[in-house]
């Protein structure tokens, strides 16, 4: 009984060793936070935009409820200003009537090092878009770029629409200095 009870305490301790070992020698995981907020009919969500891969980048989405637009800009951080605004006119993009009582939901997810997505659902039509943001034309300002639109779910008496392209076309941005 007294051996038994010895190596009932010996196995537990080199649990617990272990246990120790690999808490203690594991290399720490980078912590990677996006945050959103809204506040009556704007929508704010940040995300890591690389637009100079040796130099990291905070990006900034607006979603304007009253203008039907997404904004999306950069802070330099060596002169800590704004870059510029881009935008995208989500009437538009979403094929939307115009007055059209609409709901949007967006956040920001983790694609790779140095770089988030957007990801942008309209509740009322069902659908959901993939957008991210980059450098603009010739390297200056920013762009904003589509990368998918799908439904997550059908509107009553629609047909299922045909899935779009991977990498389909590139949502032309306009740059404000």
């Amino acid at each position: 009984m007294r051996t038994l009870l010895q190596a009932g305490i010996v196995a537990l301790a080199g649990a617990g060793g272990v246990a120790a070992a690999l808490f203690f020698l594991t290399p720490p995981r980078q912590a990677g936070a996006a945050s959103n907020d809204r506040y009556q009919d704007s929508i704010m969500a940040t995300g890591a935009v690389s637009v100079n891969p040796k130099i990291q980048t905070d990006g900034v989405w607006l979603l304007d409820y009253k203008a039907g637009k997404l904004l999306g800009t950069v802070i330099d951080r060596q002169q800590g200003k704004i870059v510029g605004w881009a935008e995208v006119d989500l009437a538009t993009e979403f094929g939307l009537q115009a007055r059209a009582d609409v709901h949007f939901m967006m956040t920001t997810g983790y694609i790779t090092q140095g770089q988030s997505a957007l990801y942008l659902a309209e509740t009322t039509t069902g659908q959901f878009g993939v957008f991210t943001m980059g450098p603009g034309a010739n390297g200056s300002g920013v762009a904003i770029r589509r990368h998918d639109m799908t439904k997550f779910r059908q509107v009553a008496g629609q047909a299922a629409p045909a899935p779009a392209a991977p990498g389909g076309p590139a949502v032309p941005p306009v740059l404000q200095p």
